[in-house]
This record gives structure tokens, sequence and C-alpha cells, in this order.
């Protein structure tokens, strides 16, 4: 008599697993962990900080150079455009805007890059294991050594036009640069992560980026809207921005004119005369702000990165 086997067939079995569907869930690590992680595979990181600066000037003669032709070039046309041709009597208006500029280049350049950096290296996310935030800090990290070569022609053009830094301030600029690294690493972990999902994140960024910047006082002076908000109380809306305070930070420190007369004999303000400490107290918060926002964001890459290979 012929025994029958009490195990399913193997074959069948075979095709109903293949025919679930698959989803993949992401181990449960805590943001401490993911913490110590970055720090232990801090030697990868700044290889990728590298990588990524190779990379933007792989084949270029001038190479760095073009960091620093970015910064001077906007200094020179705007200096001619509004000193010589317009007559703007905003004293040294090209100091102006590329203290501002400079803040605002970093932040842009860090969000960009950062928001397709995972899509872009789809093929190490695959096939190695790694912290994959460290793809997003890499980003951070190149936008800010473009940040410190772009510094020295601010430092140039501080010399060249004899500009002196309130040196009342000038101790601000550090705790300003570190409340805007810490703020563009959370967004910047939060939106590569999104981006892997959503692809069309990386063009909302560009409009997202258009508005932000004119809605930063960086080509034209706080005191334009500022003035205006404070008169209806709501001068809170501006501070709602942190980059604002950042850009501030940077203009009072190093550009440090306040008002100057205009055509007609008028005191026309440029900046806010809030003292060092209100400068201390906003940085704070940005920080503080800056954290939540960075944990937050570990959190949110953490639930997302599971199916980033399906994705990919």
């Amino acid at each position: 008599m012929e025994k029958t086997s009490s195990f399913p067939d193997k074959d069948a079995v075979r095709s109903r697993i293949e025919d679930l569907p698959i989803r993949v869930v992401s181990p449960k690590i805590g943001v401490f962990t993911r913490l110590q992680n970055i720090w232990v595979f801090r030697e990868l990181l700044v290889s990728m900080v590298r990588k990524e600066l190779r990379i933007k000037y792989k084949n270029s003669v001038l190479g760095f150079m073009w960091s620093l032709l970015n910064p001077a070039l906007y200094l020179v046309i705007y200096y001619i455009v509004f000193q010589k041709i317009l007559k703007n009597n905003m004293p040294l208006f090209a100091i102006f805007l590329l203290c501002g500029l400079l803040v605002w280049n970093f932040f842009s350049n860090a969000l960009s890059s950062a928001t397709t950096t995972v899509v872009n290296n789809a093929g190490i996310v695959k096939k190695v294991a790694f912290p994959r935030e460290i793809l997003a800090l890499a980003s951070v990290g190149a936008a800010l050594i473009f940040f410190l070569l772009q510094a020295c022609v601010l430092i140039l053009a501080l010399m060249v036009f004899q500009v002196v830094p309130a040196f009342g301030y000038l101790w601000l600029v550090p705790f300003a640069l570190l409340a805007l690294v810490f703020f563009a690493s959370a967004l910047a972990i939060a939106l590569s992560a999104i981006n892997v999902y959503l692809r069309d994140t990386q063009h909302l960024m560009e409009l997202v980026l258009l508005a932000w910047f004119w809605g930063t006082p960086i080509v034209y002076p706080f005191q334009e809207i500022g003035v205006r908000l404070a008169q209806k109380h709501l001068i809170f809306l501006y501070f709602l921005n942190p980059v604002t305070v950042i850009v501030l930070t940077f203009q009072r420190a190093l550009y440090a004119k306040m008002s100057y007369l205009d055509t007609s004999g008028k005191v026309t303000l440029l900046l806010p005369t809030y003292s060092p400490e209100w400068f201390v107290i906003q940085l704070l918060i940005v920080i503080c702000v800056s954290a939540v926002l960075f944990i937050g964001a570990l959190m949110l890459f953490g639930r997302l990165e599971g199916n980033f290979a399906e994705e990919l």
C-alpha cells in the first residue's frame, strides 16, 4: 500500500510564497543607537564628504576655485550695478548682500544635494550595510566646506572695502553657524528619506527654496518689512523663519552698519538694534528647535528606510 506524505508539496508552497505581497519591516533602532552608529561610521562620513567634493569638480581645471569665483562674481556685479549704475545710497550694498548670501548658499546647496542623495546612491544603499543617514550628512558636510571657502571671499572683501566688523557681536558668528548646520542637517535627513518615496520632493524643494530666499532678509534690509510687521505686532512671524535669525547675526556682526542717510536726508534703518543677549537667546531657540527636528528626522528616516531597496 502506497503511503501518502503529510507534508505539502514544495513547489506549491514556493508558489504561494511568491504570490504573497512583500513588505520589508525596518528594524527597531532607537535614536540614541542611530546617533552612536553615525559616530562609529564617522570615517565613512568624512570619506563621503570627500567623494562629494571630488564629484562636483571632476575633470575641472580650476576645481575649488569655482567656489570662490561664484561669490566673488556676485560681489563685483552687485557693486557695479547698485553702487555705480543705480546709485544705491545704502553703503556697501555688495558686502551686505554677501553676508546673507553666504548663509543662503550653504543652506540651499545642502538641502538640494541631500534631497536626492539616497536616490543617487541607490547602488550602495541596496548592497552595503551602513547608516544611510550619513549620505544626507555628507551633503551637508560638503556644503560646509564650500561655505568655508566662500567665507574667504567675504573676509577679503571686508579687508578691501575696509569694513570694520562689530566686535561685540563677532563672537556670535560661530554659534550662528552651528545653528545653521544643525537646522540644515535635520531637514536634509528628513528630505532624503521622503524623496525616495515621493520623487516630486526634489522639484518641490526648488520652488520652496525660491520662496524661502525672498522671505529671508538677504537682498533687502530686515527693517524694510520688520518695521511694518512691528507696527501690527506681527514681528514674531518674521522670526518663525530660523534662517532669518542666522542671516541677521552674520549681517550684524560683519556688515555692522545700522543705518544710513537717504537722498532726502532721512535716516533709514537697516538692521535691528537688538543686543548681543537677544541674538544669543534667538540662536539658542533655533538650536533647540533644530535638535527636536533632528531627532524627529532620525525617527522618520528609521521608519522609511526599511523599504528603500524596494523603492529604489
